[in-house]
């Protein structure tokens, strides 16, 4: 996780989280909660965060589960929402919301309805995965109840929260191994009035496609006959990992040409030595050998260096074109190399390589010098 994002939950956060509490519940201890959960907080990586604050909760709030869900049940009415241009100002519910999947799992009914109600203020999703393993029976009827929620914050909760991998939460093995219960509640989704809830679609149906891609394109092709524009767009988004990956079924399904016949006349990639911190230019040249007009989605993958000396192909977007018979493009694109949270660079010989709907091309090396 980006260094960052662990401020989201710092004094500011904390002195709402209390001032809340103490909204719904006077006489509630602002001081010394903001007091015990500040100790130490600094310290702490963001999940550690959340972790510290959930421990902090429950010496604050009444031990039985009951007691402390009527009290967070009525968070809502006058949650804290802190200032209006901090991106991260939602994760103060962060600790509270995931508090529920902490303590009340013993109480599934009451803590499902509690997580129902606080899934407007940050998200629930990390939360109802515990009870989705737990009590599956009872949490998927639950979850298609919500489908028709007005409030589209629990319907979205519906399709993010199942997420067989959802990232940063917990991974749901049995909805790895057999998605049909995600996708049951994907299909009373995938035409949902909001975007917000559609998105969140199209990512539980990517993340089904890293485990069953053919049942995902089975899925999209269905929902394709007679969709409209939102549903085309939920679908091309659905399958992004598909399109990385060269799944040969998905192009044709997106509309584009299914076997392209398409030639590299020409790649390079200079300068041919780089530092971490420069750019590569990419320049290629292609040319099509179909009797008919293509449509080609151009990618390129950079094979990056491991710790063991090996390579590791990562794909990056890069555009559509429409190539008519015996047309030539030529294309350029400028690929920096700089130091991210999610990659570590090792120096040593990389290479770019062309794909044209998946298939790869050619490719051709540099090297990352120390």
């Amino acid at each position: 996780m980006p260094e960052a994002m662990k401020h989201g939950l710092g004094r500011p956060a904390v002195e709402r989280i209390a001032a809340s509490l103490a909204a719904v519940s006077p006489g509630f201890p602002e001081q010394a909660f903001c007091s015990r959960a500040l100790d130490g907080l600094p310290d702490l990586e963001l999940k550690d965060r959340v972790r510290h604050i959930i421990r902090v909760l429950r010496e604050f709030l009444p031990r039985g589960f009951s007691e402390a869900a009527a009290c967070l049940e009525k968070l809502g009415q006058c949650w804290m929402e802190g200032d209006p241009d901090d991106p991260l100002r939602g994760f103060a519910a962060w600790p509270v919301i995931d508090y529920v999947g902490e303590y009340g799992l013993e109480e599934p009914e009451r803590a499902l309805e509690t997580l129902r109600r606080l899934t407007p203020l940050f998200s629930a999703e990390f939360a109802i995965r515990a009870f989705i393993v737990r009590y599956p029976q009872l949490t998927y009827a639950r979850l298609e109840e919500w489908t028709a929620d007005p409030d589209e914050h629990v319907r979205r909760l519906v399709s993010e929260g199942s997420r067989p991998r959802l990232p940063w939460g917990r991974r749901l093995q049995e909805a790895v191994k057999d998605p049909s219960r995600g996708l049951a509640l994907l299909e009373r989704l995938k035409d949902d009035p909001s975007e917000y809830v559609r998105r969140s679609v199209a990512n539980h149906l990517n993340d089904v496609s890293k485990d069953h891609p053919g049942r995902v394109v089975t899925v999209c092709r269905a929902w394709l006959k007679d969709a409209g524009p939102n549903r085309r767009r939920l679908v091309r988004h659905a399958t992004r990992t598909l399109v990385k990956q060269g799944h040969p079924e998905v192009f044709g399904l997106l509309g584009f040409t299914q076997r392209p016949r398409v030639e590299l006349l020409s790649l390079d990639v200079s300068p041919a030595t780089i530092r971490m911190g420069d750019a590569v230019a990419i320049v290629f040249e292609l040319r099509s050998r179909g009797k008919s007009e293509q449509k080609l989605v151009v990618d390129y993958a950079v094979h990056h260096v491991r710790a063991d000396g090996k390579t590791k192909p990562k794909v990056f977007k890069y555009r559509s074109v429409n190539l008519a018979p015996g047309e030539a493009i030529r294309l350029r694109k400028v690929h920096a190399v700089r130091p991210v949270t999610t990659r570590r660079y090792y120096p040593g010989e990389h290479a770019v390589e062309v794909l044209v709907n998946g298939r790869a091309l050619g490719r051709k090396p540099f090297v990352l010098g120390e």
